[in-house]
């Protein structure tokens, strides 16, 4: 399993927490997310192995991707408390997926990673993750923002999304510099890395606690 790259661990790691947490999960968006986890580790784990024998993978990363968005939007989706909001994004996830197998499979081609409908992506998840703090900071009382999974999940999306639309938007000047061609795969390593750990921390606050109680 050499050919793994080290943000691999750090996905299979939150998935084996999505399965301990699902049981006592109280919030119905988490409860998503071991089908998914299990999806992205899967997708992750092939990608890899067809790079390692030399054989094309975007086709994979292009497709799984165009799915991660559209999950990612439809869990915020459920997060905010917009009615309209919550339909615009609804909209959304139809009007990209579209646009994005589009570009897939007439435009940019399965056999190159789809950089303009993927920077489109990371662009409507950021706006979707504003929106989110938008409304977390107008409550009319103070939230407890370190348990609250939401917060977590939205914090790792907008900085992993924020620092990607710049990284593929503009992935031909970065091809065109030498240190940044050596720098990409240790660059995405990093955001996967912070990701998946901000996740999992997700996961854990999403776990009902156990109290006890002493007799007196």
């Amino acid at each position: 399993m050499s050919f793994l790259p080290i943000y691999v661990y750090f996905i299979a790691f939150s998935f084996l927490v999505s399965l301990y947490v699902f049981p006592g999960n109280r919030y119905a968006y988490m409860k998503l997310f071991p089908p998914f986890l299990f999806a992205t580790l899967l997708t992750e784990s092939t990608g890899s192995y067809l790079s390692s024998v030399n054989q094309h993978n975007a086709y994979i990363y292009n497709f799984f991707s165009v799915i991660e968005f559209c999950f990612y939007l439809f869990v915020i989706s459920m997060i905010i408390n917009n009615a309209r909001a919550k339909k615009l994004i609804w909209i959304t996830i139809g009007g990209y997926c579209i646009i994005a197998v589009a570009n897939i499979l007439f435009f940019q081609g399965m056999d190159t990673l789809h950089t303009v409908t993927y920077s489109l992506g990371c662009l409507i998840i950021v706006i979707a993750c504003f929106y989110y703090f938008y409304e977390l900071f107008r409550l009319p009382k103070s939230v407890r923002l370190t348990t609250n999974p939401a917060f977590w999940l939205c914090s790792g999306l907008l900085f992993f999304y924020c620092c990607g639309f710049p990284l593929f938007a503009f992935i031909r000047l970065w091809a065109q510099i030498k240190w940044m061609i050596r720098s990409f795969d240790s660059i995405i390593t990093i955001l996967n890395i912070f990701l998946y750990s901000l996740l999992t921390i997700a996961l854990l606050c999403s776990k009902t606690p156990k109290y006890t109680s002493s007799s007196s």
